[in-house]
C-alpha cells in the first residue's frame, strides 16, 4: 500500500481544504487527490492506533468513506483539515479495536458453552460417571480459575482440536504467545486438579 508520492502542495491547508469541499460535493477526482496527498500520514496515524498493519489498512478504508460521507460536515473556523482527518482515523481505528474485542468475546463465550456441553456428557450408567463427573466438576472449576486468554488458548487446542499455529492463526496473535499461554495454562490446571485428587 504505497501511494504515489504526490507534488506537495505549496499552501497545504487551504489546498485540503479546497479538496474537502469538491469532495463535500462528490468529486471523485478530488477524494483520489486527496488520499494521494493525506493517505500516507493518515496510514501511519492508523497503525499507532491499532498496532498492526493489515488493520490499519481496514481503518483507513473506512476512514476514507467517512470522509466521503462526512467531508460537508467539516469546518475549517473548527480544525485545521489534517486533524480533522485524523480525528476520524482514530475514531475508525478505536471502532475496529472495539468490534474485535466484541468478536473475541463472543468466540470465549461460544468455547464455554462448548466445554459446558462437553462436561455434562450423556453417559448412561451413573456409577462409572461419578468419579468422571466428580472431575469434569473439578476441571470446569479449574478451566474458570485460568485468565481468559489462557482459558481460551486450552479450550480452542483440546476441545476444538487446534494446532498451535491454527491457533495463532485464528486469534491473531504470535506462535510463541500462543505456546506460552497453552504452557502456563496447563501448568496451572494440573497444579488445581492435583488439589481435587
Amino acid at each position: 500500500m504505497s501511494p504515489p508520492n504526490p507534488v506537495p502542495f505549496l499552501n497545504p491547508d487551504a489546498e485540503l481544504m479546497a479538496l474537502l469541499d469538491r469532495v463535500a460535493a462528490r468529486d471523485e477526482t478530488a477524494l483520489k487527490v486527496l488520499y494521494e496527498h493525506t493517505s500516507s500520514k493518515l496510514y501511519g496515524l492508523a497503525v499507532r492506533v491499532v498496532s498492526n498493519r493489515e488493520w490499519a489498512e481496514d481503518v483507513l478504508q473506512e476512514a476514507y468513506m467517512t470522509i466521503w460521507r462526512a467531508a460537508g460536515d467539516y469546518r475549517a473556523s473548527l480544525s485545521p483539515p489534517m486533524a480533522w482527518m485524523g480525528l476520524i482515523v482514530r475514531s475508525r481505528g478505536l471502532d475496529f479495536l472495539r468490534r474485535r474485542n466484541t468478536q473475541r468475546g463472543k468466540l470465549t463465550q461460544e468455547l464455554d458453552d462448548d466445554l459446558a456441553d462437553t462436561l455434562e456428557g450423556d453417559a448412561i450408567n451413573p456409577m462409572d460417571t461419578a468419579q468422571a463427573s466428580q472431575q469434569a466438576v473439578a476441571l470446569h472449576q479449574c478451566l474458570s480459575r485460568l485468565d481468559n486468554k489462557q482459558r481460551e488458548v486450552v479450550s480452542l487446542a483440546y476441545i476444538r482440536d487446534l494446532s498451535h499455529g491454527d491457533l495463532a492463526r485464528q486469534l491473531q496473535i504470535p506462535l510463541g504467545t500462543v505456546k506460552t499461554w497453552i504452557r502456563r495454562g496447563l501448568d496451572q490446571l494440573r497444579l488445581c486438579m492435583a488439589r481435587f485428587a
